[in-house]
């Protein structure tokens, strides 16, 4: 069985699917790597790399098409709504895709790729269990997001991190607010206070706290008259339009005497909360910054515009999006990871087995030859119509 990894298409997609050291354990699996040229250089993988490692690379998008029975992308159709389409002319009956594909909210995407006949599994789908953590992509390019975010508002906010005691006085440290203690949210926490902030975290679900305080943060507690907002898979629940209009106020306090925002509340499929008012903005110092991890989806704040940065009365939003492929080398490294565990659980005696009794098998599985399998696509797609 051939894997193809094609050159991602997606504008400014840095990554690739499959780094050189991920392919002798496809090997020993039974499966051939196969390359187009190119794919690897924007994350800092040359051509000659994969070859060492026992890759095939072909000089044409077409021709890996048409040699690979699996396709790995970053983003594939869906994830990649636009550039994406040039590629359903490649695929054929029973190939089958693998990637980040939106089937939760690009519901056209997922329609056109049952259209070809291909079988699709959607990273983005990844139950969050124990088994699951070595192919949870989302958690891992969270974490990247995370520490890009705070890099960047450290980048753009017009004094220091960390206090310093020097001859010419005393440099009071920045104060950095964290909106959502997920992934993204902790490893924001741990990146400001290694750069000398003074860190404050929040999050509707109780059971973080003692996380963000591992890590030296203060977790700010407001009274919303919800115990715990946590449901399944470990994402917030939303709130009611009462509970968000009292945590917009009580959050608006910290958000004023903070440095820098760091917003992170989104969940796959949804649009993101609005948590930052354009009122709250207007309260905060000239030269604040907020870094909005959410903007790919609406954004947090209400300011935001997604893929640009905006200064308004002062204070800088940014709301860039795809952090992870601003740090290309190391999310390739760790979504190969992911991607390559995930493959090889598929993977029996050199061919894909299709154990729907296995919860990661038949929660990843979108479009199987043709059809429409899962569940909650499903339903939204009868929503659709209906």
């Amino acid at each position: 069985m051939k894997v193809g990894v094609a050159k991602e298409s997606f504008p400014g997609e840095r990554r690739v699917a499959l780094i050189p050291g991920s392919v002798p354990s496809l090997t020993k699996a039974g499966l051939d790597a196969v390359f187009e040229v190119g794919a690897g250089d924007a994350a800092g993988f040359p051509d000659a790399q994969y070859e060492a490692s026992g890759a095939k690379l072909v000089a044409s998008r077409a021709e890996l098409f048409a040699l690979a029975d699996v396709i790995l992308q970053v983003r594939a159709l869906g994830a990649n709504p636009e550039a994406g389409r040039a590629d359903l002319e490649h695929l054929r009956k029973d190939q089958v895709v693998i990637g980040l594909l939106e089937p939760l909210s690009e519901l056209q995407a997922v329609r056109d790729l049952a259209a070809r006949g291909v079988t699709a599994f959607s990273m983005e789908l990844m139950p969050r269990i124990t088994r699951a953590q070595s192919m949870d992509v989302l958690s891992s390019m969270a974490n990247i997001a995370g520490y890009k975010a705070v890099l960047l508002a450290a980048d753009t906010l017009p004094r220091m991190f960390p206090m310093m005691m020097t001859a010419a006085g005393t440099v009071t440290p920045a104060k950095v607010f964290i909106i959502g203690a997920g992934v993204a949210g902790l490893q924001a926490i741990a990146t400001a206070k290694r750069l000398g902030a003074v860190v404050k975290a929040f999050d509707v679900r109780a059971a973080v706290k003692e996380q963000v305080q591992s890590l030296g943060g203060k977790f700010v507690e407001f009274d919303l008259g919800v115990e715990d907002a946590e449901e399944k898979g470990g994402y917030a629940r939303e709130l009611t339009e009462a509970q968000k209009q009292r945590q917009q106020e009580l959050m608006g306090q910290v958000i004023a005497e903070s440095d820098v925002v760091i917003t992170t509340a989104s969940v796959p499929g949804r649009k993101a909360p609005v948590l930052v008012k354009a009122e709250t903005v207007r309260q905060m110092h000239p030269g604040s910054v907020i870094v909005d991890l959410a903007a790919e989806r609406g954004g947090n704040c209400e300011l935001t515009q997604p893929g640009e940065t905006l200064v308004q009365d002062g204070v800088t939003i940014i709301g860039l999006t795809n952090l992870p492929a601003r740090v290309p080398y190391h999310a390739s490294q760790m979504y190969a990871k992911n991607l390559s565990t995930f493959l090889l659980h598929l993977v029996k005696e050199g061919a894909i087995q299709f154990d729907l009794e296995d919860e990661i098998t038949r929660e990843t599985l979108v479009v199987r030859s043709g059809e429409i399998v899962h569940g909650r696509v499903k339903a939204l797609l009868g929503a659709d119509r209906a």
